[in-house]
């Protein structure tokens, strides 16, 4: 397979969905210039459309022992300061999933019009999927209660419409941020999960001046309780990785009232689900406490984030075999952990999956200065590494390394860590 041949084509598709920016859930114009793509590669394509902008196509069919899912990410980030952010949405690529359908694209093309597929032991499916990023939420919940769908993430959402019922496998990619001297692949970097906490802190409103005696100020609890999360942080398990970033979500404070109410929100991030509720226990605690102290109280409200990311060291081994044999890659990076999330973790709770990274950027992922800068590398070389891995793959996977859990585990899983 020659990438170089389809290197022009897919590299003016990346631009172009850089150059426009969508939300999830609202990918409509990427969507329809990715299928418009496809369609000129595969006139006779059979496309599954699911969850408003996803959808999915096969190559191979028949009865094969494996069927493999190749996944791509239609979303972009909220970031309206970054420099090519879209003037009406504020929407922006900084998250690097506009070089993920790109390389999709190409490798696509590449084994469509070689045949190569066929030879396959098993099916290959590319599967185009809306909303990896959690943001947007109010618009999400809007769908939610309108039932368009029940999941923020896109993954979860596909898996619940049956997307992935026939899948064994998944494989995804994804941009790593920073520049680095060589050209560099990675393996094994596990992602945290995260819970989405809120906190409502309730007072008693008064006149600033002239009786705040007999007021209960909740802005003050919201102070203590932050305070509490400094000096809890010592006692956290360092290996676990754990992130919190307390803000204030909503506040009509005015100065001559003392406030009677304040809503904290964070983010808890941490490697595994076990230690993620005990962290989440000490939140709690330190929330009521507070309030308990200052004579106030509280609203605790939990929402299940993305379940974390453990990469499946046996399909990772087909990767570091590719790598050993390529003389154009020249640093594989391997188990480095990051407490960043993505709702591959949950797709990862049903079967196994990995994420390759790869570099060609410079800048901070989802930072105002992230952009892609080795293009040769991203939509050319590293497809033909992707070939590689599939071609390592094939005939060479044992069932017995395959799990599968159910959509129905997955939601009890979900359900557990917001009791």
């Amino acid at each position: 397979m020659d990438f170089s041949r389809s290197y022009e084509a897919v590299k003016k598709i990346a631009d172009q969905i850089y150059a426009n920016p969508e939300l999830g859930y609202k990918e409509t114009n990427t969507k329809e210039l990715v299928l418009d793509y496809l369609t000129q590669v595969n006139p006779d394509i059979e496309v599954q459309h699911f969850s408003t902008t996803g959808f999915r196509t096969t190559l191979g069919s028949g009865e094969k022992p494996l069927h493999i899912a190749f996944i791509a990410e239609l979303d972009a980030v909220y970031a309206p300061s970054h420099f090519r952010a879209g003037p009406e949405n504020g929407a922006a690529h900084n998250c690097g999933h506009y070089t993920q359908v790109a390389i999709a694209l190409a490798l696509y093309q590449q084994l469509f019009e070689s045949g190569r597929y066929e030879a396959f032991d098993y099916k290959l499916s590319f599967i185009f999927v809306p909303a990896e990023e959690y943001l947007d939420l109010a618009y999400r919940e809007e769908l939610r209660r309108e039932g368009t769908i029940t999941h923020y993430g896109g993954k979860p959402e596909a898996v619940k419409l049956g997307v992935f019922d026939d899948i064994d496998i998944s494989m995804c990619v994804h941009a790593i941020g920073g520049e680095f001297e060589q050209r560099t692949v990675e393996v094994n970097s596990d992602l945290a999960g995260f819970l989405y906490k809120k906190y409502h802190f309730k007072g008693k409103a008064s006149h600033a001046g002239l009786d705040p005696f007999s007021s209960v100020n909740a802005y003050n609890i919201s102070t203590l309780f932050n305070t509490a999360v400094g000096l809890s942080r010592q006692q956290i398990d360092e290996k676990e990785m754990v992130r919190m970033n307390p803000i204030v979500m909503d506040s009509d404070m005015s100065t001559n009232v003392v406030p009677n109410h304040i809503t904290v929100g964070t983010d808890l991030r941490a490697q595994s689900l076990t230690y993620m509720k005990e962290a989440a226990d000490r939140l709690d605690h330190a929330a009521e406490g507070s309030s308990r102290a200052l004579m106030g109280d509280v609203d605790i409200e939990t929402q299940m984030g993305y379940l974390p990311f453990k990469q499946d060291r046996y399909l990772s081994t087909f990767a570091e075999a590719a790598f050993e044999k390529n003389d154009q890659i020249p640093k594989l990076m391997s188990s480095n952990p990051i407490s960043a999330a993505g709702d591959i973790g949950d797709l990862s709770y049903m079967m196994p999956c990995i994420q390759i990274g790869y570099s060609g950027f410079t800048g901070t992922i989802h930072g105002d200065d992230f952009m892609d800068i080795d293009p040769v590398f991203i939509y050319q070389i590293f497809p033909q590494f992707l070939a590689d891995v599939l071609e390592e793959m094939n005939g060479n996977i044992d069932r017995e390394n395959v799990y599968s859990r159910s959509y129905e585990d997955y939601v009890n899983v979900i359900s557990s860590m917001t009791e």
